[in-house]
């Protein structure tokens, strides 16, 4: 969807580019080609680990999930200071150095020799990407205001598809071509991502003179310089309750689908399917929520969409076929599609223009902290007390969270 130049057409004092349709065009397909090439490798993961030379079956399990959420971990680690470092020098350099340096990292992954290579590329390929968060940041402070809901919904949309793209082609290439020639395949795509990056994204940033008047003093950098710090708390915490949620199913589904399909062959393909109906559900609806929020409120809809999550998560607990948990998955996608563009748009609203790429690079930390704790809670309770119980106590933290930015907002 596009908007003619009259309207679309930020005034000065909105801090926004006339270029942010074009600069949203390209992040959408920077994030969703790195995406891909993030998530590509689930499908054959324990493969390239055996490859390396992990024969144990429960050593390739335990080595495959290190590798997996090293990237994760360690993203989480700097993203505060990526964001920081886009603040001061410019979203576009961050995201060309996010692109480059995943290039070279995906590349290198293709010819590790051993299992601590690999993991440790995996953790050099958090430290250096971040592409997609950072993507969020420049599209949340170079879009106009009245439009940053429907640009932020748009662009997690490019994020939840890659998400959904990339297993799938990493299903698919290997076989193709082999598993070390689908990573330099990767690093290729992202390299492509680079060149548009560097070429075609305009960022427009203040004069010299107006960004030291407004970082005049050491005390107006950072925490310090947010006067309410509610809202940005609020986002925090909504952030990665939103990732735990998501997360936090995820070690059971196969599990739990088992004791729903009477023929084993087919667990496989229905727990596939139980897994991308959340995420084609959230890229359906994230841009039409986000425009939404442009009208009626970024809070209103935070607090919405998760009051209906936590009530679908009730029903999940007790469904009696496969079919029941797809569509249940799916309308909770839909739901959650919302929330990371109005989290984002909550953020950049409620602090200085000068701190909005460190704030967001926080608020993508809790995420990364939400994602890498959801698997480890979801599995241990699901373990320990049952698989219903992952579905009910996540239902609980979804409606407290409701609760708590409904209170905020009301405090606001």
């Amino acid at each position: 969807m596009t908007y003619s130049t009259t309207t679309s057409a930020p005034s000065a004092g909105q801090g926004a580019s006339i270029h942010w349709q074009r600069n949203l065009a390209v992040c959408m397909f920077g994030s969703f080609t790195t995406i891909i090439a993030m998530t590509l490798l689930l499908p054959f993961l324990p493969l390239y680990v055996e490859q390396l030379g992990v024969k144990d079956h429960a050593a390739i399990v335990q080595w495959s999930g290190a590798a997996y959420g090293a990237t994760f971990l360690s993203a989480a680690l700097v993203a505060p200071l990526w964001g920081r470092l886009a603040d001061r020098y410019g979203r576009k350099p961050m995201l060309i150095r996010a692109s480059l340096g995943m290039a070279v990292a995906m590349a290198l992954i293709g010819v590790a020799g051993n299992v601590w290579q690999l993991v440790g590329l995996r953790l050099l390929a958090g430290l250096l990407g971040g592409y997609a968060s950072g993507s969020m940041v420049l599209v949340a402070t170079q879009t106009p205001k009245d439009r940053t809901g429907w640009a932020l919904g748009t662009m997690s949309s490019a994020i939840m598809a890659g998400n959904l793209v990339g297993p799938l082609v990493g299903g698919v290439l290997p076989p193709l071509i082999g598993i070390r020639a689908t990573f330099f395949a990767a690093g290729a795509i992202i390299f492509v991502a680079f060149l548009a990056t560097a070429f075609l994204i305009r960022e427009e940033r203040k004069a010299p003179a107006a960004r030291k008047q407004g970082s005049g003093s050491s005390e107006q950098t950072g925490w310090a310089a947010v006067p309410d710090k509610r809202p940005l708390v609020a986002m925090l915490f909504t952030g990665m309750l939103l990732m735990l949620a998501n997360m936090s199913i995820e070690p059971i589904i196969t599990v739990y689908v088992a004791t729903l399909v009477e023929d084993p062959d087919r667990v496989t393909m229905m727990a596939g399917l139980v897994m991308s109906a959340a995420a084609l559900g959230s890229i359906l609806s994230a841009s039409r929520l986000g425009r939404l929020a442009d009208r009626v409120g970024h809070w209103n809809v935070i607090v919405g969409c998760l009051a209906v999550s936590a009530l679908l998560l009730v029903p999940q607990a007790f469904v009696t076929s496969g079919w029941q948990l797809v569509v249940l998955r799916f309308l909770m996608g839909l739901s959650l599609g919302g929330l990371l563009p109005c989290i984002a748009s909550v953020i950049r609203h409620n602090v200085p223009e000068r701190v909005a790429g460190n704030m967001l690079g926080y608020s993508t930390s809790a995420q990364y902290t939400g994602q890498v704790a959801g698997p480890l809670l979801g599995g241990f309770v699901g373990g320990h007390i049952g698989m219903r119980a992952v579905f009910l106590g996540t239902c609980v933290l979804m409606a407290a969270g409701a609760a708590w930015n409904w209170l905020a907002k009301r405090r606001r």
